[in-house]
């Protein structure tokens, strides 16, 4: 038979009944249970197959007239998507903040999805509901540690959330901005809120000519989206440069200052725990003070970060995270569950009211329904595989993990440092760090005469991006790379290699391969020859 039989009863078993044991589905989910690195090692690699080589295999816009069998389409599934894919899952895939997963959540996942459960409402969620309640209360507890009573006043409550699940951190920042401009133009008696009457006439109504947020230029562009969604402009998004990669306080309150004698309105300063780019952490404590000073709300974009408040030894780096009215987490990157599960939390429980909606068939007054503060109306129940890992790690797993991931992120340093013919552009803070490809003798002629020193980076540009590419290609490993303004290099944005140790299968081993690779790529450039014999040659 060429194709499946199209009949009710083919479907009904569709729905009901998995194939033999012995169809190609069945061995999938028998070779992921047996052995998930196995599996991956051989079906997801970084082939030499272009982009637009796969999409040819994407190509039919029709919907297929006829259907098939779930096995023949498993097999197509194995050769032309997951064939292709990336393996995230690599201890020598480190450029990226999507890393290996634990075993515990496959089983998990198949449960998820069998239960189908929609977190908008309580009718369509039941317990995922009070779950879902209690992952936000042990995160808040985690960033903002109240009182039993603060929790037990609003962990369950009706008439309030501690924050809001959402598929990541972009809807987490957009959520609390959201929250931001609605808390900033309120009902007064004669205007009914911006959320009712809109911004035009609540900036009317409150006389701001515009309304702006500021941040680093190390902030998420996710931020760009926000201020282009809430109304704002894109031009509200007041960036300010950061050669440090840290958010200057003093030019933040600077900033602020003159923006409002202008007759605008400071939204929000966003202070970011742990930069996409570097890892950073801006000053939150100094950052809540000038928050306070201009009179806006403080937000802190945790994505990557917070997780470090697990980690007694660490901790300490985010401090004044505490202070913040808003903070986003992402438990995809280092809380170690699958993508999907981003987080907002507030402060105050009764933010979450400035953006409660009501309906008459869902989300009615007084009801628990989740959907009643979140952007995203239907969602899945990620927040079980959040509550799974908090209870199978626990705080101390945690702990090791965060703890591990910084100390060889630090050794990597040591090792880039202590090689001849690189450069360490951003050393770590948390398990991110950028460096370069960057020939000793290079080096010891851009000292000895710093002139030159914008020309070289111009070649070295040219350098890190084949360097990465070849590398990429080859496919034994992969880091990524992006462009930066340094203390170094204030006045020229330079390109280097950017790398994010944070799966803990990584070792030592890996990460001097990924050098030996780099410099044995870089030293049959035509790029290196020309710089190498060009300064052995004037020296």
């Amino acid at each position: 038979m060429s194709g499946a039989e199209v009949s009710l009863d083919h479907l009904f078993k569709v729905f009901t009944m998995p194939e033999g044991k012995d169809s190609k589905l069945a061995q999938i989910e028998q070779h992921l249970s047996d052995n998930l690195s196995d599996f991956l090692s051989q079906h997801v690699v970084t082939k030499v197959k272009s982009l637009e080589q796969i999409e040819k295999h994407f190509s039919k816009s029709s919907v297929p007239e006829e259907p098939e069998f779930v096995s023949k389409h498993a097999e197509d599934l194995l050769d032309k998507l997951v064939a292709n894919s990336v393996n995230t899952y690599s201890p020598t895939f480190i450029g990226h903040m999507t890393s290996a997963l634990p075993y515990f959540h496959l089983p998990l996942a198949k449960l998820l999805v069998g239960l189908n459960q929609n977190l908008v409402k309580i009718e369509t969620s039941k317990a995922f509901t009070p779950l879902e309640r209690q992952v936000l209360g042990m995160m808040h507890e985690l960033v903002y540690k109240q009182s039993d009573d603060f929790y037990n006043t609003y962990l369950h409550s009706a008439n309030h959330a501690l924050g809001a699940f959402c598929s990541g951190g972009t809807l987490a920042n957009i959520t609390a901005l959201w929250v931001a401009r609605n808390k900033a133009l309120p009902a007064t008696t004669q205007f009914k809120g911006v959320a009712q009457e809109g911004l035009a006439a609540g900036m009317m109504h409150y006389g701001y000519k515009k309304m702006g947020i500021i941040s680093s230029k190390r902030g998420h562009y996710s931020l760009s989206k926000a201020v282009d969604i809430l109304g704002l402009g894109r031009q509200q998004m007041l960036t300010i440069d950061s050669p440090s990669q840290r958010l200057s306080p003093e030019k933040a309150l600077e900033v602020g200052r003159q923006y409002q004698q202008a007759g605008n309105k400071v939204l929000a300063i966003v202070g970011i725990a742990g930069t996409t780019e570097t890892g950073h952490i801006d000053p939150l404590d100094e950052l809540a003070d000038v928050a306070k000073e201009l009179g806006c709300h403080f937000h802190v974009d945790a994505a990557w970060g917070g997780a470090t408040l697990f980690s007694n030894e660490h901790s300490q780096l985010l401090k004044g995270i505490a202070r913040a009215d808003s903070v986003t987490l992402d438990a995809h990157k280092q809380m170690y569950v699958p993508m999907g599960a981003g987080m907002v939390l507030f402060k105050d429980p009764n933010d979450s009211n400035t953006v409660r909606h009501h309906a008459q068939y869902i989300l009615r007054a007084g009801s628990k329904d989740l959907g009643a503060t979140t952007i995203e109306g239907s969602r899945n129940g990620m927040a079980m595989m959040v509550y799974a890992s908090l209870h199978i790690f626990g705080r101390q797993g945690y702990e090791l993990l965060i703890n591990q991931s910084i100390e060889k992120t630090k050794t990597f340093a040591r090792m880039i440092q202590s090689h001849p013919d690189f450069e360490l552009v951003t050393p770590p803070t948390l398990s991110l760090l950028t460096y370069r490809v960057n020939p000793e003798e290079v080096q010891l002629k851009t000292k000895a005469q710093p002139q030159i020193g914008h020309a070289i980076n111009m070649e070295l540009d040219k350098l890190t991006v084949s360097v990465q590419k070849q590398q990429r290609e080859a496919g034994k490993s992969f880091v990524s790379r992006t462009r930066l303004q340094t203390e170094k290099y204030p006045d020229q944005a330079i390109t280097v290699f950017r790398v994010v140790l944070a799966n803990p299968l990584t070792t030592e081993t890996d990460l001097q391969n990924i050098l030996d690779e780099q410099i044995a790529i870089a030293s049959k450039t035509k790029i290196w020859k020309k710089l190498c014999f060009k300064h052995k040659k004037a020296s």
